[in-house]
């Protein structure tokens, strides 16, 4: 048996590793959704959103923009403490950018899930083209006392993919956002998306080696889905194009973990998107079993993160 460096006998840092090392408490996450758009959707930038996007398909069934916060906080608590027995919680502003907004209003919305008993920290979602000195100025104050993370959106390093996508913004926006970030010391995660069609594998693994060189704190990898009632579902209808298969995109994950920094949290590996809106890939695998396979893959394989990595 292989001696990692993470105890739970994981091919990779977790982040159930991560939270066990930090926490003497079962923690989770309470999403919500604070009413937030997006500067691609309400003309800032552009319109429509990003061409993959529907918000439906990652937001849980106790988020509802026409509640209240504390209802929401409430709602999550009460399902996860039930659920996986969770005794502190982090309040995870998710669907659309979270920072979009002045700053008072960010404010009072941060403040008001931060009195609710039981919630350590605040994990907020957002765009790098959303924050600006005096939020991230203020985001640094919070994390002096809770434990804060900013968590950007990035989804491919190339900018001509973020065009074609209707992003809004380029590869640089995200550098300067984590540069001040990490000038104030706070916590960050990115999100990229693998498997637009006009990329190539070669671009995706050189990934690993720019968020390595970004040194983002945690990492969220999730697979192209094409959803209903998005412009690339349109796009697929007319002209179905490449998704990866179950198989392939494990294959594809080796390769990539082995490249990326042993310091970077891997907070996820793959998406799941309700049935009811999913178009394609259908794998018709829960992520419990798919996490499963692919640390059983790793070990088979002789692969764990940062196998190939070079600083």
């Amino acid at each position: 048996m292989i001696n990692y460096p993470w105890g739970d006998q994981t091919p990779y840092y977790s982040f159930n590793w991560y939270l066990k090392q930090n926490y003497n408490h079962p923690v989770r996450k309470v999403t919500v959704d604070a009413g937030f758009t997006c500067p691609n959707r309400d003309g800032t930038v552009t319109t429509g959103g990003c061409t993959y996007c529907n918000n439906d398909s990652f937001n849980p069934s106790y988020n509802d923009r026409r509640k209240s916060l504390r209802w929401q906080i409430d709602q999550g608590i009460d399902f996860l403490s039930r659920r996986y027995g969770s005794e502190k919680y982090m309040v995870y502003f998710q669907p659309y950018s979270n920072t979009h907004a002045p700053l008072e209003e960010l404010r009072q919305l941060y403040e008001e899930a931060l009195q609710v008993p039981d919630v350590i920290g605040l994990t907020i979602g957002t765009r790098p083209d959303c924050v600006d000195e005096a939020k991230l100025d203020y985001l640094a104050e919070l994390g002096r006392q809770f434990d804060v993370t900013i968590e950007y959106g990035l989804e491919s390093i190339s900018d001509t993919t973020l065009q074609r996508i209707n992003r809004g913004h380029d590869v640089k926006a995200y550098e300067t956002a984590m540069r001040m970030s990490a000038e104030r010391g706070l916590k960050t995660c990115t999100h990229i998306i693998i498997g637009f069609p006009w990329e190539e594998e070669t671009q995706w693994l050189e990934t690993a080696a720019y968020l390595s060189e970004q040194k983002t704190t945690f990492l969220k990898v999730h697979q192209l889905h094409v959803v209903k009632n998005t412009a690339m579902a349109k796009e697929y209808q007319r002209m179905p194009f490449h998704v990866f298969g179950y198989e392939e995109y494990r294959q594809f994950l080796l390769k990539f973990i082995a490249r990326l920094s042993p310091e970077i949290v891997l907070q996820r590996l793959a998406g799941e998107a309700p049935p009811n809106i999913l178009i394609a890939p259908k794998w018709n695998v829960q992520m419990g079993s798919f996490i499963k396979d692919f640390r059983e893959l790793c070990r088979q394989e002789n692969i764990w993160q940062g196998k190939d990595y070079k600083p």
